[in-house]
Formats: structure tokens, sequence, C-alpha cells
């Protein structure tokens, strides 16, 4: 069994994760079909299967920003992390099968309902990730307050994604229009990024009255 105080390079998992979501995406790409009509016609028919192919890859791509903003904060990863590393890319790697099952469906009650429940399962298992990143950061005295300060985006977005699956009983287009509004909590990284960027930067310059050699 593998020894839990084992040590990864941060960088081996930023890259192993680029390719599984380089992947999804591609998947999410060749799922995309052209009409059997031409004209306005036919590229309406396939408008909805577009809409959504739309979201997930925003909320696909704003997760793959988020990520490397988020595991760029450590020089090294634990079994902790690479674990919930893998869960996050395991429930993120579903979207495309849900993708096809709503639009096999046509939109139906619970085929929404299934894609907002992948939504929220994403939502969690990258604050999972998250968590066992900041515990890292924690114990190597990196963890600073803009860190912490950015986990109000998870509570956020995943009460934003319960109230889609309520809504998607009744609402099922109300209840995408709902999950949407995720993308829009999580489309920046944040400036709590940059400024813990900024601040780290700052705190390496040599101050004005250190000599220069």
């Amino acid at each position: 069994m593998p020894d839990s105080n084992s040590q990864m390079s941060a960088s081996r998992l930023e890259a192993f994760s680029d390719g599984v979501i380089a992947v999804i995406i591609t998947i999410m790409v060749l799922e995309l079909h052209v009409p059997h009509e031409d004209g306005w016609a036919g590229l309406w028919s396939v408008a909805p299967r577009l809409g959504i192919y739309l979201l997930s890859f925003l909320v696909v791509g704003i997760y793959w920003i988020n990520h490397h903003e988020l595991i760029r904060r450590t020089e090294s990863v634990d079994y902790r992390v690479l674990w919930a590393n893998l869960g996050f890319l395991f429930v993120l790697s579903l979207i495309p099968y849900f993708v096809d099952y709503l639009d096999e469906k046509a939109f139906s009650s619970f085929a929404t309902l299934l894609y907002n429940l992948t939504m929220l399962l994403v939502g969690a298992a990258f604050f999972l990730l998250r968590w066992a990143v900041m515990r890292r950061q924690r114990f190597a005295g990196s963890l600073r307050h803009a860190d912490e300060s950015e986990l109000w985006r998870h509570s956020t977005s995943l009460g934003i994604y319960l109230v889609a699956i309520a809504v998607s009983f009744y609402r099922p287009w109300l209840s995408l229009a709902i999950n949407a509004l995720v993308t829009v909590v999580w489309i920046v990284p944040g400036a709590s990024v940059k400024s813990c960027a900024d601040e780290g930067a700052a705190a390496n310059r040599p101050a004005a009255s250190d000599p220069i050699e």
C-alpha cells in the first residue's frame, strides 16, 4: 500500500488533468452532428444541442482555468490531492454522456435533472479538491486569507445547482438557465487570485533600503 506521505510534482498532476479535460471537450465536439435539413430550418433543429454544448463547454473550460489556478499554489501533491483530483476528473468526464442523454431524451424533466445532478457532483468534487490543496497550503504555511475567501464561490454555485435541480421537475429550460448562472460565478478565477499572486511577488521583492549586489 502506498505511503500516504508520498508526494508527486504538481506539474505532473496538472499535465495529466489537462489531457483528460482535453479529451472530454473532444468527445463533446465529436457528438455534434450535421442536421439532415439544409438552411435555417436545419440549423434551428440542432439549436438546443448547440446551446447545451455551449453551456457544457463553458463549464468544462472554466473548471480547467480554475483547476490551473488552484494546482499552481502548491509545488507538490500528496495522495489526498491525487484521489480528490481523480474524483473530480471522473465526475467531469460524465458531462459528455449526460449532454448526449439530455439531447436524446428531448430535454425531458428527468434528463434535465440528471444533467443538473452531474453539475452538482462536479462542483462538490472540485470543492473536495480545493480542500485537499488548502490542507497542503496550511501545512506549508502558504495558505492566505484570499484562498479561504474563495470558498464562497463553491457555496454559491452548489446552492444554484440545488435550485436548478428543484426547478427541473417543473420547467426544464428554466432550470438550465439557472444552471448557466454558475458560469457567471466562475467565469474569472477571481481578483483574489491575482491579489494573492501580487502579495507573493511583493513579498519576494527586495525592500528599497536593502542593498542590491
